[in-house]
């Protein structure tokens, strides 16, 4: 077959008429010898998703004997072991056990089909999913997925699309007047509606990328040709959607590679940017530096002005005060030349002549007095260096005396205990 089987079932701990209860499930997929007769060399299953079948059954039967119902005014109590508290989803591949171990193509689509199948199982259940087994000693490459209700009362037909939809019909009751058996056969129609687009999302995840059909040729009633056909359009299908997922990978790929250009020119950008605003940081403190030292120096500078100025302003009166006592002389001659020459001058100058030949003499004896005095300092440091040089021949002298009379001096007698020296004092 090349068309997709997927198929689900609840299950009870009592079990059904045929005895098929969520322990005998449990021991079809450890291999039990007595659950697995109609396999003719059973081997243990290989888990591909969650635990082994036996933390499985561990969880299922603590969780069914701690679960309650709460009927209508009652009392909470625990729930019937006639209820479905086990889900079970078997998924098969087309292709056989024997193609699969020989074929490394075939084992490739077949790994690819579980890889796929198991995250559709996980897109519908989520946590619910607690375990996903694969049995390789049947005759085909199959599935089998254990989901645990999480309700309080664990009820596993909560999980069952189509006894959900059919439930939400018979609780709405008839509508236009519709007896019981119109009631029924519209919840009917409800449940195989659900369960389709259950179908159809499997096929929509699993079976149209790798290949399957969405159902076989039996219940359509197709000829060979026409199975065959939809089999070569499948296939083709298949290689579409491979060839549109690696156009988008290569899509996907060159955006990558593109965002990470567009990162590392962003990054560099950035860098250059950081770089940039650094150096700028750097020139404008140079800058604020630089005006600062041209402040001052601008300031020293008009200081030095300053200073220049005052310098040749003090240098300009200086000159002229020098010019005025050059000229001074002159200016004195020319005026005594004009008392010379002048009848005032005459009698200015004989009026004055005794008051300046006075000053004359006072300022000689202010000199003469000066020199006296400075010939009596002399004399007076004379007689000091002379006392001090006579002071120090006496020290020496007075030194050398004190010498020879301790050398002069008898040795003083052994003194006993307690016995002082009279000390001699000098006169």
């Amino acid at each position: 077959m090349a068309f997709q089987f997927v198929h689900m079932a609840a299950y009870s701990r009592k079990g059904d008429g045929k005895g098929r209860s969520t322990g005998f499930v449990f021991g079809e997929a450890r291999r039990d010898p007595g659950a697995s007769v109609h396999v003719a060399n059973p081997s243990p299953p290989v888990v591909v998703f969650g635990v082994g079948v036996d933390e499985v059954e561990r969880l299922h039967d603590a969780t069914a004997d701690a679960a309650t119902t709460i009927p209508k005014g009652g009392k909470p109590r625990k729930i019937q072991k006639s209820q479905h508290t086990l889900m079970t989803v078997v998924a098969s591949h087309p292709h056989t056990m024997e193609e699969v171990r020989a074929d490394p193509e075939r084992r490739r689509e077949a790994e690819e089909w579980e890889n796929r199948t198991v995250a559709w199982l996980r897109s519908q259940y989520g946590d619910k999913l607690v375990s996903v087994v694969r049995h390789e000693d049947e005759s085909h490459y199959h599935l089998h997925a254990y989901v645990l209700p999480d309700d309080p009362a664990m009820r596993a037909s909560a999980l069952h699309p189509g006894q959900t939809a059919k439930a939400a019909i018979m609780a709405a009751g008839p509508v236009d007047g519709e007896d019981s058996k119109a009631l029924n056969k519209r919840g009917d129609a409800s449940y195989r509606s659900a369960m389709r687009s259950w179908q159809d999302s499997y096929y929509e995840a699993v079976g149209i990328p790798c290949g399957l059909a969405r159902l076989g040729p039996q219940r359509r009633r197709l000829t060979r040709d026409q199975w065959h056909a939809e089999q070569v359009q499948a296939k083709a299908l298949k290689a579409t959607i491979e060839r549109a997922q690696a156009v988008k990978a290569r899509g996907e790929s060159f955006v990558a590679s593109t965002k990470e250009d567009v990162a590392a020119i962003r990054e560099e950008a950035a860098a250059v940017q950081a770089e940039a605003a650094r150096q700028l940081a750097a020139a404008k403190t140079a800058t604020a530096a630089a005006l600062s030292a041209q402040d001052k120096a601008v300031a020293e500078q008009r200081k030095a002005r300053s200073m220049m100025t005052r310098v040749r302003e003090e240098a300009a009166r200086v000159r002229e005060a020098t010019a005025k006592l050059q000229r001074l002389p002159g200016a004195l001659r020319s005026l005594f030349d004009g008392f010379k020459q002048s009848k005032v001058a005459d009698r200015i100058r004989a009026a004055v002549e005794a008051e300046i030949e006075g000053l004359r003499r006072t300022a000689a004896d202010a000199a003469d007095r000066a020199t006296a005095a400075s010939t009596a300092r002399q004399e007076a440091e004379q007689r000091a260096k002379n006392l001090r040089a006579n002071l120090t021949d006496t020290a020496r002298e007075l030194a050398a005396a004190r010498q020879e009379l301790a050398a002069l001096r008898p040795p003083e007698p052994d003194r006993a205990p307690g016995i002082s020296t009279p000390v001699l004092r000098r006169r």
